[in-house]
Order: structure tokens, then C-alpha cells, then sequence
């Protein structure tokens, strides 16, 4: 029986584990999708004790960069981002290798170039939040081509981005120019979900400018105030289920290798 699962608190609005089972029931094979609600990262190595058979397993938040210190290696492109949201086991004996990669940058990607094509955009993003999550979104954009801005609650206290030769702005500084030459607006926080609610990035809706893009990375709710507001501003807006779909194949590809 293959063994999979995923990590992370809360994990109530999760729809990892009903694709996976869908896509056993579809294979026909027999096979486990686990959710590991853990309240601290340090419970991860009595998972991977406890579950002989797990082959591999989902991050989510808020473990994405919180797991690095427990992996063996990285891969060039989880390397590069900061962030793991795929961790393939190899087991051997005794020996146990826990291998992170990212599969989240190309997921939002390619869900993206849909997008950008429709809207014929060349101006640039912000990316709300600066999390593990905005830093596969902030390499997807580079891949792209596209410029970024993140926007923090905590600017100045953002080394990361910094650290890689960015400008990090907090929401206060968010104005009619910043704006208006950023037309793509991402939310990478975990607002919008469980167990926030009804709750989305403080922004200045009113400047949204004609043609911006509002995508959510979160997908439950399918309908996020983020998305709400956009719309109401007249935005085209995207939810983050496509790119959970896509990086989840990512992953699995990885989990057969």
C-alpha cells in the first residue's frame, strides 16, 4: 500500500487528501492519503518513526520554511526558493532520508499564464505576505518575467527578501503609484482561510487599477473575501485550487520517481 500524507495547523480546510484518494480510486491503487495536524514541527520525526510505510508527504502552512533544519537535502529549486512543499522518504535499513522539494512555484505558474494572457499584462505584482508561500510565488514571477513587490506587516524586519536584493514595503506605504504599475495582486497570507475567516490583506481596494488580476492562493473557501473585494472593484479574480492541482501532480511525479 503506498503511504502519503500531509503537515500542518490547521489542516481542516485542506483538499489534499480527497484529490489524492480520488486519484488512488482512479489508478486503482491501494493507497493512504494521512493528514498530520501537528501543532509544532518538532512532532515531525515521531511521524516519520510511527508511519514505516510513508513514502512522502504535503507541507503546508505554517511549516514550509520551518521544516528545512529536519531534511536531508534539498532540491536546487527548494533550494533556491527558501521553501519545501514536497518531501519525498527514502528508506533504506536503517538510514532514512527525508528530501525537500518545491512543487508549489510551478503550480502557481503555469496558473497563472492563463491569466495574463486574457488581461495582456506587463506591469508588475505585488505579492502580499512573506511567507514560504511567497517566496515559490516571488520565484514563479521571476521565471516568468514578471517584477515584484512584497508587502509585509512586518517590513523591516523581512530579511529574506531583502536579503535577495528586494524592496519590502508594509501595506501603510501601498498608494495610487504603487498600485497602479502593479496590476497582478497575490495573496499569499493565510487570510481567507481557516481559521481567518472573513478576513483579507488590509489594501486600498479603491486604487485598484482597470484590468488587475486578484489571485488568492487560498482555496477554501472557493469564494475568499480577497476575491470578494477584488471583484467588487472589478478585478478578474482566481482562487488557488488550480495550483493546488497542479502542484500536487508535481509532487506526485516526485513520489514515483
Amino acid at each position: 500500500m503506498i503511504q502519503l500524507g500531509i503537515i500542518g495547523w490547521p489542516l481542516q480546510h485542506t483538499q489534499s487528501p480527497a484529490y489524492f484518494d480520488a486519484k488512488f480510486k482512479k489508478l486503482g491503487i491501494e493507497g493512504q492519503y494521512l493528514a498530520f495536524p501537528i501543532e509544532d514541527i518538532y512532532q515531525l520525526p515521531e511521524i516519520i518513526s510511527s508511519h514505516p510505510d510513508l513514502i512522502g508527504f504535503n507541507v503546508t502552512h505554517p511549516y514550509k520554511e520551518a521544516i528545512i533544519p529536519y531534511l536531508s537535502e534539498l532540491s536546487p529549486e527548494a533550494e533556491a526558493i527558501g521553501a519545501v512543499n514536497t518531501v519525498k522518504i527514502d528508506r533504506c535499513g536503517n538510514s532514512i532520508k527525508l528530501i525537500g522539494h518545491n512543487t508549489d512555484y510551478y503550480g502557481f505558474a503555469e496558473s497563472l499564464k492563463p491569466c495574463i494572457g486574457q488581461r495582456n499584462h506587463n506591469t508588475g505584482a505585488l505579492i502580499l505576505g512573506t511567507g514560504g508561500a511567497a517566496k515559490a510565488v516571488a520565484y514563479a514571477l521571476t521565471s516568468l518575467g514578471i517584477p515584484f513587490l512584497p508587502v509585509s506587516r512586518h517590513a523591516d524586519a523581512d530579511n529574506y527578501f531583502v536579503g535577495h536584493g528586494h524592496t519590502v514595503i508594509s501595506y501603510d506605504e501601498l498608494n495610487d503609484d504603487i498600485i497602479s504599475g502593479h496590476r497582478i495582486l497575490i495573496n499569499c497570507t493565510p487570510l481567507g482561510m481557516h481559521p481567518h475567516e472573513g478576513e483579507c490583506p488590509d489594501i486600498p481596494w479603491m486604487l485598484l487599477p482597470e484590468n488587475a488580476i486578484c489571485y488568492d492562493l487560498v482555496y477554501n473557501p472557493p469564494l475568499t473575501p480577497f476575491m470578494t473585494e477584488g471583484a467588487r472593484h472589478g478585478a478578474a479574480v482566481k482562487n488557488g485550487l488550480e495550483m493546488l492541482h497542479l502542484q500536487a501532480e508535481g509532487a506526485w511525479k516526485i513520489w514515483n520517481r
